[in-house]
């Protein structure tokens, strides 16, 4: 590369997976987070399919400001009823009218967002009835001059100056807590045990080389008719978990599931639709997973909220995906690398392809680092030359986000 804003260094630190204690976060896809995450990037997806019908190109838009406001409901052994729905906005900047052939074209950019959020809960969740659940809102208002102008070069300007970060690899105790959720969500597990709701959120905790897990599963009242079948659900979560997680790790893993209930109290985690977002839980786009997937506190990692940012030039988004990219590529590729870091900073302005800085760290396996930084360079020159290819997955949702 040979670019002012490369930086190579050594970490002379205990890699994540060496370090005593480790805390790793996944939350499901039916977590009130999770949700506002998925529907400001529909809306952005969305959009970006109309721009590109209608124009040709994608325009400019950031539709990253989302709240869900929690319901109300009465969920009950054998059925329930939602009392107050849940209040969903999604907010930013769009470009929702042009000039062509000199007279102003408006772009229906207010009904792209409701169709598109009303789509996504439609998908996520099994049990939600999106008329009647559901209240859906924007507050999406034409971007500045300025901003709209950077996305619109043949070589895209950076929209902000913002950090994104990568890492790799998953360490056991991340790996776990991914596919714990992906399993407790997979379409076998919902056939099986279609009780479990799509709200869904793993925590773990190792120390040494114990691992506790726990997990908050929302059941799905109607479905369950009575407390013993409720018990028998979790306990048959928790006996599955144990399986996946013996196949997983070599740790020895304690599965707590569902540890707010009282059953004596007649306290279960009961929901109508299978997400906490009825009854009371609310989310906040960016609060959640990140780009990888997880909420993992012992690591280095970006606090942009990637979901509804325009994939075109905000770097908040790209660089969060293309630091993943670059860092799973060096471990793959290079050897001798216990840990590799990839952190990258944009400038607001300057062409995507040239960060203000891109800097990759590595904790090594104690071999010889001997040409390992010329590598390193290489794998990230060729992937930051290849940005642009980033924004076609991310529109076809072939990218996963949060």
């Amino acid at each position: 590369m040979g670019k002012d804003f490369f930086h190579f260094e050594i970490l002379n630190k205990q890699s994540v997976g060496e370090q005593e204690i480790e805390m790793v976060e996944r939350k499901g896809k039916g977590h009130p987070d999770t949700l506002i995450d998925g529907a400001c990037e529909s809306v952005s997806r969305n959009l970006c399919k109309l721009y590109l019908a209608d124009y040709g190109r994608i325009l400019h838009h950031n539709v990253d400001k989302g709240l869900l406001v929690g319901g109300r409901s009465n969920p009950r052994f054998g059925g329930g009823e939602i009392l107050e729905p849940i209040y969903v906005m999604v907010a930013g900047r769009a470009t929702s009218f042009v000039e062509v052939d000199g007279r102003i074209e408006q772009i229906p950019v207010g009904s792209v967002a409701l169709e598109a959020i009303k789509e996504h809960f439609k998908r996520t969740l099994r049990f939600l009835d999106v008329e009647r659940h559901l209240i859906v809102d924007y507050r999406i208002r034409q971007g500045s001059s300025d901003l709209r102008s950077l996305v619109s070069r043949s070589l895209p300007l950076s929209n902000d100056t913002s950090v994104g970060v990568g890492f790799a690899p998953l360490t056991p105790t991340e790996r776990l807590v991914l596919e714990t959720e992906h399993y407790l969500n997979s379409d076998r597990l919902k056939k099986e045990l279609p009780e479990v709701g799509e709200d869904v959120k793993v925590m773990a905790l190792r120390k040494g080389k114990d691992i506790d897990l726990t997990i908050a599963a929302a059941m799905v009242s109607g479905l369950v008719p009575d407390k013993d079948h409720y018990i028998s659900v979790v306990e048959e979560v928790k006996k599955r978990v144990e399986d996946l997680a013996s196949k997983l790790v070599e740790n020895d893993v304690k599965v707590s599931v569902n540890s707010a209930d009282d059953y004596e109290k007649g306290i279960f985690y009961l929901t109508v639709t299978g997400t906490s977002a009825e009854s009371g839980d609310d989310g906040n786009t960016g609060r959640g997973n990140r780009v990888n997937g997880l909420i993992t506190p012992m690591r280095e990692y970006s606090i942009e909220a990637a979901a509804g940012k325009n994939p075109i030039n905000h770097t908040g988004k790209l660089f969060n995906v293309l630091s993943q990219m670059i860092a799973d590529d060096i471990y793959k590729e290079v050897k001798g690398i216990k840990e590799v870091y990839v952190r990258m900073l944009s400038k607001i302005g300057s062409p995507i392809t040239i960060p203000q800085m891109l800097s990759v760290a590595v904790i090594p396996d104690g071999r010889n680092v001997g040409n390992m930084e010329y590598e390193i360079e290489a794998i990230s020159e060729d992937r930051l030359s290849r940005i642009g290819e980033i924004s076609e997955k991310i529109v076809n949702g072939e990218i996963s986000l949060y």
